[in-house]
């Protein structure tokens, strides 16, 4: 777990940046209501979090065709409301699908399928006739769709809050009350953790983006599950990248979520022209 010591340290410096810091735009808003009905003018429906195409090997063992995969997720989430509620806040309906792909292996199996639904509220979080962030508080359950001794399911009802720093640079957190009602995954705050933390970046000429995550798992040791993704933009006139993909720890997928993974993946990744949910 040497790797996620090192990225921990990296993730502590940015979160001690200034969380109030102004956010400037090619066209400056100026007060709560302009950005409010910029972001109500926007399409009802979009890129949630990443969606992306990877795939790679582990780098703590010899790579096999039993630990070499494919991993890619699809996620979207469409507004049901603009911001009328109060704070002007507004609901949305979300749908996030994470697999994992032995197509290294006979017959190419799927080795497990993660769905994600869920619908929450969100707010804007204006200062100073400034967009400096967003919360959200959300109802999602995730499970793997199977039955008997495969059968992952869980509920939580997350909080969340995303800092703008400046246009280049996001750092948010999220915490969740855990509804456990799997049978056979009754530890899984052990594997999949009680909060997260995290930081996205985009280069000043939005060509290359970087984005860090943090799940702490339970306990009161300095065991975290560690996220760690870099994309480089094909072109300024669209958002695919090319895209590098780490992971170190448990919980990479729900059938597994018990078991430790170390895996680096390359593949290609689409995300909104901001910065993305987690």
């Amino acid at each position: 777990m040497k790797y996620t010591r090192v990225l921990y340290l990296v993730m502590m410096a940015l979160v001690g940046l200034p969380l109030m810091a102004q956010i400037t735009t090619k066209q400056e808003i100026l007060n709560a209501d302009s950005i409010v009905n910029d972001f109500d003018s926007r399409p009802a429906f979009g890129i949630y979090k990443d969606t992306y195409f990877v795939g790679g090997t582990a780098l703590n063992t010899k790579p096999t065709e039993f630990n070499s995969d494919v991993k890619f997720q699809i996620s979207f989430r469409h507004r049901l409301t603009k911001s009328i509620l109060p704070l002007h806040s507004h609901l949305f309906l979300q749908y996030s699908q994470k697999a994992i792909w032995n197509v290294f292996e006979e017959s190419l199996p799927f080795h497990d399928l993660n769905f994600n639904p869920g619908i929450g509220v969100q707010n804007l979080v204006v200062y100073n006739g400034k967009l400096v962030g967003n919360g959200t508080i959300m109802l999602e359950h995730e499970s793997n769709g199977r039955d008997g001794e495969a059968s992952r399911s869980w509920n939580k009802v997350s909080v969340s809050y995303a800092a703008v720093i400046d246009p280049r640079l996001e750092v948010y957190g999220k915490t969740w009350i855990p509804i456990i009602d799997g049978q056979q995954n009754k530890d899984i705050l052990k594997y999949c953790g009680i909060f997260q933390v995290g930081s996205q970046f985009i280069s000043a000429d939005r060509r290359w983006v970087a984005d860090v995550t943090f799940v702490k798992r339970q306990g009161w040791n300095l065991n975290f599950n560690t996220i760690l993704n870099v994309g480089f933009r094909f072109s300024k006139r669209d958002n695919q990248y090319l895209m590098l993909h780490f992971y170190d720890g448990y919980g990479e997928n729900l059938l597994d979520y018990n078991k430790y993974h170390c895996r680096l993946r390359i593949g290609i990744l689409i995300r909104p022209n901001f910065f993305s949910d987690f």
